[in-house]
Order: structure tokens, then C-alpha cells, then sequence
């Protein structure tokens, strides 16, 4: 017997629950083929703002947690995407228009950023920190400590990389205490709001990371501008384009205004590097003075 289809409606994903945008805007999202898969929510303006107050809350916490403690947590959500592998292949299959082998090594690949960055968790700050040489009788240490909330758009319509791009720009952000608004690829954002489900059911603490669908060169230019944002990673902005031709210049002039840190734009999905968990975080140093006896 045939039966209707019940086609999913996504939401957002903010502070660990899935709220509709308060705007009650939805769009299509569509197969590479232009069959409907799925409604998704627009984000608007004031879910960007409720995504940061959450991002801010939850970083106390998240900072308080062990270095090694974070890992462990990062490389549980590794352990819950391969749990539910084939999901996410199957999404990425019909969104992006790729064959399901292209799909699955796209999501092995997801799976092993997690777990790289989850190792350097209780490790990066060995390498990024040190202890300095000073003349006199004191020690002088250098620490890396996070930013704070920091606002990031993921890849934008790099095929094979809806999935991947997005975990490339979460992980490095994450690991060493941040946490994060990130805009998912507006036209293939079904892994995005999957990855949420996963977030939401394993030991990432609510807030920590925040997920919005809908369009960038509406939503980025807020978080760019808005005083309680960090660190500003464009690194998919480079191909979005707003109503009024704003470009990620305009963002990064927008964030210069309250003096963020910003990641510019690179081409295609970002490769796991140290240098992406050094972009967000800053250097205190510490002075001491040596027991003289």
C-alpha cells in the first residue's frame, strides 16, 4: 500500500534546543535534480542575537571544563556521526547531487577532523605556549587562553563538502574552549541541522555550539557587528554576497568596529591545522617572581 511522504521540516538550533525562527520564515531546500527535500528555517536577525546570548552563557562552563575533558566530549560526537552514518550519507547524497560512495568518504572525513581536533585538546597548549626567557629573577610563562563567542559561516555550495566544510570550521573553534554561531550552507544544509541532533544527544553543553540556516549576507553582517562576538571566522564568506553587494570586506570592516579578530576567507574546505585552534585564542602571559632561598 502506498502512503504519503512526511517531509521533515528543520529548525535552528540554539542553546541546545530546536526553536522555529522567530521570524516563522521557512525556504526550500532542494536535490541537485530540483526535487523539494525538505523545509528549512531562515534564520533572522533576532535568532542571531538569541544564538550569541546563548554562545556567551554557555562559555563559562565550557572554559571551566578540563582541556582533557573537552576532547573526550569532541570525540564523542565523532563516535554518535559514525553511530549514525548512514543518515548522514544518504542527505548528503540527495542534496549535493554526489554518488554514495563520495558521500560516505565525505562523512569519514568528518568523522576524522572530530577526532584530530579532539587530540589536540589537552595539547595545543604545550606547543602554543611556552616559558620565556627573562632577564631577572622571575618566571615569565605564556598561556593560550579562548577568545569567547565567536561567529563563523561555514563552505558555501563547495559540493562535497556541506558536511565536512562545516565540522573543518566547528572543531578547530571549539576545542580550546570557544564557543560558536556558525551559519550552515544555505543550499545544502540537511547535515547541518543532522550534526545538531548529534550535538544535541551527546555531552556538548547546550550553547556551546549554535546552529543557523537561512541566508549568510543576511545574517553575517549582525553577528559581525555585534559588540558580545569575539572573533569573527569567515572562512566560507567568500562567495556570499548580500542585497547591497556587501562582501566579507564589509564584514571585516563591520567587526574592526568592536575589535574582533578576524579569520579571512579561504578557497574550498580548510585542512586541520594547529594554526585554526591558535586563530581563536589569546596569549596571557604571567609573571612571577623566584623564591630567593
Amino acid at each position: 500500500m502506498s502512503r504519503l511522504t512526511v517531509p521533515k521540516t528543520y529548525k535552528l538550533y540554539i542553546g541546545g534546543t530546536f526553536p522555529r525562527s522567530e521570524s516563522g520564515r521557512t525556504y526550500e531546500v532542494v536535490a541537485a535534480d530540483g526535487a523539494f527535500l525538505a523545509n528549512a528555517a531562515q534564520a533572522s536577525r533576532k535568532d542571531a542575537r538569541d544564538a550569541v546570548v546563548a554562545a556567551r552563557a554557555a562559555v563559562g562552563g565550557w572554559v571551566g571544563a578540563t582541556a582533557y575533558n573537552r576532547g573526550q566530549v569532541i570525540y564523542r560526537i565523532a563516535e554518535l556521526l559514525e553511530g549514525r552514518r548512514a543518515q548522514f550519507v544518504d542527505e548528503i547524497q540527495s542534496s549535493e547531487g554526489v554518488t554514495a560512495a563520495e558521500a560516505g568518504a565525505q562523512v569519514d572525513l568528518a568523522i576524522d577532523v572530530w577526532v584530530w581536533y579532539a587530540g589536540w585538546a589537552d595539547k595545543y597548549a604545550q606547543v602554543a605556549g611556552n616559558a620565556n626567557p627573562v632577564s631577572g629573577p622571575y618566571f615569565n610563562l605564556s598561556v593560550p587562553e579562548p577568545t569567547g563567542v565567536v561567529a563563523a559561516v561555514a563552505p558555501q555550495g563547495v559540493t562535497g563538502g556541506s558536511l565536512l566544510g562545516l565540522v573543518s570550521v566547528l572543531a578547530p573553534i571549539v576545542v580550546s574552549g570557544n564557543t560558536v554561531v556558525v551559519v550552515a550552507d544555505e543550499r545544502a544544509p540537511l547535515s547541518a541541522i543532522s550534526l545538531s541532533e548529534v550535538l544535541a544527544t551527546s555531552d556538548v553543553p547546550g550553547g556551546v555550539i549554535n546552529m543557523l540556516t537561512g541566508s549568510p549576507a543576511e545574517i553575517m553582517p549582525w553577528l559581525a557587528s555585534h559588540a558580545d562576538v569575539n572573533a569573527l571566522d569567515l572562512t566560507g564568506a567568500g562567495s556570499i554576497d548580500g542585497a547591497k553587494g556587501e562582501t566579507w570586506v564589509d564584514l571585516q570592516l563591520a567587526a574592526a568596529e568592536t575589535l574582533k579578530r578576524v579569520v579571512a576567507p579561504v578557497a574550498g574546505i580548510p585542512r586541520p591545522a594547529l594554526e585554526r585552534i591558535t586563530a581563536f585564542v589569546e596569549t596571557k602571559t604571567v609573571w612571577h617572581t623566584k623564591s630567593m632561598l
